[in-house]
């Protein structure tokens, strides 16, 4: 794989130059470190704040309802406006919002400058639509899986990285060393990302009148809900998972963020795979053995932790094989929902994302219902079965379904 995506042409002639392929993943990733690096924080936040738990974790959850409507508003904002102004603003929000929250007095004030933050989720949305805006169909999966392989690094680092900036000099040090990242991917779309919405973009009044095609698509909806469980199933993880370090396995926050590698390991696996196999065995199989591995891992986790085996190596180690399940089903859901309509691929991004978001903010808000002092791991691993067996349900359902015809092809041009 070369060092950027190929050099084309839009329908008007003009050049785009896309970003290289580097830029994308750490665009990505910018999202993935505002979501974890802090997370081992979290009860020591709870305690500085004088709040508890539940509260605190509103961080998660709250933030995760806020990127799900950046999500719908940035794609088709990119698909008429363009990627790159897009994505320029939306980290001069960030790295402001990031300043808010190291002053912030009270959890009130942190809580409204981390919604702030959530417009980084900007960078997963835009770094998907700008690889459909230069590749179609499985060579879409196939590049999607190597961006977010390498995203994926972020992930495992950053929650070893958060606990022990944490140990060394507090939790607001963590947000100094996130405001510093989100500045120099600034710069860095600033001298890098060009522009790659074909013709300038796709106006509004266009977007609008095309809206029922994408709402009528069964494989639309297949595909995006296959997306939202599977991240349900993370994101829950991630809401849960500290609370489960420190009051099921007695760990310290270091500890905790050493384990969250587990997740990302495999997902930088998933991802791999999905690079090197979604040409040869299409999306559709890709997300079918995706969803199969993390429903089958959290069962045996699920079954385990009835038998009364509570042993941090079998709880991460499934959480690991469903972090590889995703690596297969996110980035080829994602490439079919934006195959439907090629054209609104942004729009498209944006509104699976957000499907995304918005279930995994659920499932969070529902895991911190659930975990209290004594319910042990049970409440989260049920939760996170419960969303796998739905991602598994909503590809079964697409395989099963008559293959639609092209979306683009139905659509109107401006």
């Amino acid at each position: 794989m070369g060092p950027g995506l190929s050099f084309t042409t839009g329908t008007s002639g003009a050049a785009r130059t896309p970003p290289h392929t580097l830029t994308l993943i750490l665009l990505s990733g910018i999202g993935a470190l505002s979501m974890n690096v802090f997370l081992p924080s979290l009860p020591g936040m709870a305690r500085d704040f004088g709040v508890d738990y539940g509260t605190m974790q509103l961080s998660v959850s709250a933030y995760l309802v806020a990127s799900a409507i950046v999500q719908l508003l940035v794609g088709p904002l990119s698909d008429r406006w363009g990627r790159r102004p897009v994505m320029l603003g939306a980290l001069a929000i960030f790295v402001a919002a990031t300043v808010g929250t190291i002053a912030a007095p009270t959890a009130g004030w942190f809580l409204v400058f981390r919604m702030a933050q959530a417009a980084v989720a900007t960078g997963l949305a835009l770094s998907r639509a700008v690889v459909r805006d230069m590749v179609a169909g499985d060579a879409a999966a196939s590049r999607i899986g190597y961006v977010t392989m390498g995203m994926s690094v972020v992930p495992m680092i950053a929650p070893i990285l958060g606990g022990l900036i944490d140990e060394a000099a507090g939790w607001r040090a963590v947000f100094v060393v996130l405001g510093a990242a989100g500045a120099g991917m600034l710069w860095l779309t600033y001298a890098d990302m060009g522009e790659t919405a074909a013709g300038g973009g796709t106006s509004l009044r266009t977007q609008v009148a095309n809206y029922p095609v994408l709402a009528r698509s069964g494989r639309f909806w297949g595909y995006a809900l296959a997306m939202t469980f599977a991240s349900g199933a993370f994101f829950a993880y991630v809401g849960g998972a500290p609370f489960v370090g420190e009051q099921v396995f007695h760990m310290t926050p270091a500890e905790v963020g050493y384990w969250f590698a587990a997740p990302s390991i495999g997902y930088m696996l998933g991802n791999f795979l999905s690079g090197r196999l979604s040409v040869k065995v299409g999306t559709n199989n890709m997300i079918l053995a995706g969803a199969v591995l993390t429903a089958l891992a959290l069962a045996v986790a699920t079954v385990g932790d009835l038998a009364g085996i509570h042993r941090p190596l079998v709880f991460f180690g499934a959480i690991a094989v469903m972090g590889m399940g995703n690596g297969m089903v996110l980035p080829n859901s994602a490439a079919g929902m934006m195959g439907v309509v090629p054209h609104l691929a942004g729009t498209a991004s944006g509104l699976g994302g957000a499907m995304a978001l918005a279930g995994g903010a659920g499932l969070s808000a529902i895991a911190g219902v659930f975990l209290v002092p004594g319910a042990g791991a049970l409440p989260l691993l049920v939760i996170m079965l419960a969303s796998a067996v739905g991602s598994l349900i909503s590809i079964a359902a697409i395989m099963r379904s008559p293959r639609e015809s092209e979306g683009g092809r139905r659509l109107s041009a401006d």
